[in-house]
């Protein structure tokens, strides 16, 4: 039994959140949910909320059972870049790219 969570537009670079998510791919539910709560990144509660959402998903969905799920899949693709200017001096302007990222998490049962 599958189930899927995804998060769009979370702002946090794609490339920073990366790291979080290579940390907990492939691994036991309880122990993602036990190094994400200890990582002292922005991603990690991010990541957090939604490996909960995807056990939240499967429990409640498609009955399945929690002490037997893992992190199946994982990945954070770029999401939309808001770009906006900083005033410089003699009129000039820097750009600045506020940028966002996708969240997909599947968790699925082991057998």
């Amino acid at each position: 039994m599958q189930s899927t969570a995804k998060l769009r537009a979370a702002r946090i670079s794609a490339q920073k959140a990366r790291l979080v998510a290579d940390l907990v791919r492939g691994k036991h539910v309880e122990e993602a949910i036990e190094v994400l709560s200890f990582t002292n990144k922005k991603a990690a509660s991010i990541i957090l909320k939604l490996l909960n959402a995807a056990i939240a998903n499967a429990e409640n969905n498609r009955g399945a059972n929690i002490d037997e799920l893992y992190i199946a899949e994982i990945y954070i693709g770029e999401g939309m870049t808001m770009k906006r200017f900083s005033a410089r001096a003699k009129g000039r302007g820097n750009r600045i790219f506020k940028r966002t990222s996708n969240i997909f998490l599947r968790v699925q049962e082991r057998y």
